[in-house]
């Protein structure tokens, strides 16, 4: 089971604040190569491509908060359902879903999030969607 904390950021190696720092350099345009990134920074790709979809800054404005969950569903009618009823009495907003056709009977499924507004955690979230008949390998991908 994923969790996730907020801490102060005197407790978390430094290579964290770098990769964050790296991120924001290739998603700013002024680096397009990660490589010309990282050692901007001084950190190393491995350093970078192990952790850049795991540690992320609060922003200033919450308002606007996402989320990317994939999961594995059986197919059988109404599991695609209740996921979704699950998300939405999480009061969370389903913005993308992109499930492949199933193969031997097990379809891929990826959902973007709008958690804006969400009444719950994204572990407590992604605990019940575990919990359904028919889902499985929940994973959050990524959250901002």
């Amino acid at each position: 089971m994923e969790k996730y904390f907020i801490v102060d950021s005197s407790i978390l190696p430094d290579s964290f604040e770098k990769v964050i720092q790296a991120r924001q350099l290739i998603e700013s345009g002024k680096y397009k190569k990660v490589s010309d990134a990282v050692k901007q920074v001084g950190i190393s790709r491995g350093t970078f491509y192990k952790y850049k979809d795991l540690v992320f800054l609060p922003e200033e404005n919450m308002m606007d908060r996402k989320a990317v969950i994939s999961l594995l569903l059986e197919n059988e009618r109404g599991v695609l359902s209740k996921v979704l009823m699950t998300i939405s009495d999480c009061d969370a907003s389903v913005l993308t879903i992109n499930q492949n056709i199933p193969i031997h009977n097990v379809a891929s499924l990826v959902l973007s999030l709008d958690i804006s507004h969400i009444q719950a955690t994204i572990d407590e979230l992604t605990s019940h969607i575990k919990e359904i008949p028919g889902a499985s390998n929940v994973a959050l991908i990524s959250i901002e």
